[in-house]
């Protein structure tokens, strides 16, 4: 198995003010944790995905986690953060980012931003058209009404590749489907992107979700993308607001258990190795 998205912070490091407001994660999660809480499930990789840090220590956050992926072979991908909007200014940014070939991709998240248009800024868009130029993917993290934007993004990044984190968030503890649904088949349908099946607990009712609250949407993402293209993650520790990792991992293998063998490995194992370009050997 591969986990595609986790998450590690130190508050003694570094600073996550969006923390302050989660009491229920509001805590140092280190390797050791991340062990503890998988209760002995075999995880044979990890992609760290930047965690919100302030922006100015994004640098200090690649490094520290680069020093832990020097101790430990299962963190065999990174995707941090970088000023994308700063355009044609964050090639260096990027060219030094990319040095490092455990880097994979960058996130900058787009679902926090006030304004609907943030993602088409000139800047923006050209922060991400030069992610192709080194090899790297933009993960995208939104909020539904986010789509119709980020779609015209997309268009406008003909060579950069793409990944959706968290089915794109609708609101489950809400029972939305629209326009979340309708957006998420059009996005699938636009081009080879992926998707990864992550947070669906999280949008639903943290303290009373059923597997039957997540079953739908679970059956919208693996008919749009497929199983050639979708990619479980664990989003720990941020899952904790809603589940237990184990819980959430059965979860998973409960909503995809009625695909063949080979399909649910793609969906755990094969389709992260290749989309992240891990060495898994």
């Amino acid at each position: 198995m591969i986990d595609a998205h986790m998450h590690l912070w130190d508050l003694n490091r570094l600073s996550y003010p969006w923390l302050e407001d989660l009491p229920r994660i509001n805590r140092t999660f280190l390797v050791e944790d991340f062990d503890a809480a998988r209760g002995g499930r075999e995880i044979d990789a990890v992609v760290f995905v930047q965690a919100e840090c302030r922006h100015e220590q994004y640098r200090d956050e690649l490094r520290w986690v680069q020093s832990l992926a020097d101790r430990d072979r299962r963190l065999r991908g990174i995707v941090p953060w970088a000023p994308l909007e700063d355009g044609a200014a964050v090639a260096a940014d990027l060219e030094q980012i990319a040095a490092d070939p455990r880097v994979k991709g960058v996130r900058r998240i787009i679902q926090f931003e006030d304004d609907l248009g943030f993602c088409l800024q000139p800047g923006f868009v050209r922060g991400v058209q030069l992610l192709a130029d080194y090899g790297l993917h933009f993960e995208i993290t939104i909020a539904p009404r986010h789509f119709p934007r980020v779609m015209k993004l997309v268009e406008a990044c003909p060579d950069t590749r793409f990944i959706l984190d968290h089915i794109g968030n609708p609101d489950i503890a809400a029972g939305e489907t629209e326009p979340w649904r309708t957006s998420l088949r059009e996005f699938a349908a636009s081009g080879p992107h992926r998707c990864k099946f992550s947070n669906l607990v999280c949008n639903a009712d943290l303290d009373r979700w059923t597997i039957d609250d997540l079953r739908p949407y679970a059956e919208v993402v693996i008919e749009a993308f497929a199983p050639d293209r979708l990619i479980w993650a664990g989003d720990w520790p941020h899952v904790l607001r809603a589940s237990g990792y184990l819980r959430w991992l059965e979860t998973a293998e409960t909503l995809t258990a009625h695909l063949s063998e080979s399909d649910r490995r793609k969906i755990f194992h094969d389709n992260a190795a290749e989309f992240y370009r891990l060495d898994t050997a």
